[in-house]
């Protein structure tokens, strides 16, 4: 059964889908199941992956890569970043050459979680 914010992806074509509407038994695209993505949280890797939060100006400024910015080029980028509270979830999208990071309107404290999406290494949260 589906539940409220999973994502799910579509290994055939690409497709992602998060969920909004819990309690289906399945999700199917392009003729097959899809695969509820696991979010990963530890860095391996060169590139950095795990969301990182500061507060700044009122809200927080979420960062992949604190200390080395994640790469947002044509064949490895950061599709998007949300954060998640109790009862909203905030989503910024980006694109090859913007900056890896978002700033929303929330306060640190509210954040239950908050991850990304990298076209190459897949979902991350912190």
């Amino acid at each position: 059964m589906t539940k409220l914010r999973e994502l799910y992806y579509c290994e055939k074509c690409g497709n992602l889908v998060e969920i909004t509407s819990e309690g289906a038994p399945a999700l199917v695209c392009c003729g097959i199941k899809m695969k509820r993505l696991e979010a990963k949280t530890e860095d391996a890797a060169n590139e950095k992956h795990v969301p990182y939060l500061e507060e700044k100006d009122g809200g927080i400024l979420v960062k992949i890569g604190q200390n080395m910015a994640h790469p947002m080029e044509e064949k490895h980028h950061i599709k998007f970043i949300e954060v998640l509270t109790k009862d909203k979830v905030c989503r910024a999208e980006l694109r090859p050459g913007d900056a890896p990071e978002a700033w929303f309107p929330v306060k640190k404290a509210d954040v239950v979680e908050s991850r990304e999406w990298c076209n190459v290494h897949g979902l991350w949260k912190s």
